[in-house]
């Protein structure tokens, strides 16, 4: 059975409910980020991590979801089977890797970016963080303007990558000046998210473990 260890409030949020629209068995283990738990199958560490039936692992939230939408082609979670598809599919992980969630480190560990321990050198780099994420989500806005979805044509479909937007999202409302409230098409897709039931599954899984 595939085992996916996951972290409340972590980016593993994103294959956790990737799973459950693919509805097939698997196990879900909570883990603290560093444990000895995670280290033994994850020497960074870190989540999400994925392991198989045969012992093979699989870490990085882009390439875990990129797995199980190829492993899982009945689920339709990839975003299309044309080459430009796909390529929007890599397009919009990517981003989400490195432009989107890159944004938000400055503002979960805002020690790591400066050398002044102040109060108020740390608070710059957040400051920091919360400029560069809202430019981030102010990119996604654009794209999701008469979309229902990240990816596909006219409203769009849904995918793998609108889990992985899912959990940055929500840290957005959490975090950032105003929420979303720049970011109305960024909101409506958290909107039609939560209202998914394997979504509120995984949600309420999270928050009661």
């Amino acid at each position: 059975m595939t085992t996916l260890y996951y972290a409340t409030g972590a980016c593993s949020l994103a294959p956790h409910i990737v799973l459950e629209w693919i509805g097939a068995p698997y196990e879900a283990v909570k883990v603290q980020f560093g444990s000895k738990d995670l280290l033994s199958v994850n020497p960074a560490g870190a989540v999400p991590t994925l392991r198989e039936d045969d012992g093979w692992l699989l870490t990085q939230a882009g390439a875990i979801l990129d797995y199980l939408a190829r492993k899982h082609p009945e689920a339709a979670l990839e975003g299309g089977g044309s080459p430009r598809d796909k390529a929007e599919a890599h397009r919009w992980s990517a981003f989400l890797t490195s432009d989107m969630h890159a944004a938000f480190w400055p503002i979960f560990l805002p020690q790591r970016y400066t050398t002044d321990d102040s109060d108020s050198a740390r608070q710059a780099a957040v400051a920091a963080g919360q400029k560069l994420a809202r430019r981030q989500m102010g990119i996604l806005n654009a794209h999701l303007e008469g979309r229902d979805w990240i990816l596909g044509e006219g409203r769009g479909r849904r995918s793998v990558i609108d889990a992985y937007a899912f959990p940055m999202i929500r840290w957005g409302i959490r975090l950032l000046p105003g929420g979303l409230a720049d970011f109305p098409n960024v909101q409506a897709l958290h909107d039609r998210l939560a209202v998914d039931p394997a979504v509120q599954k995984v949600l309420a899984r999270e928050a009661a473990s």
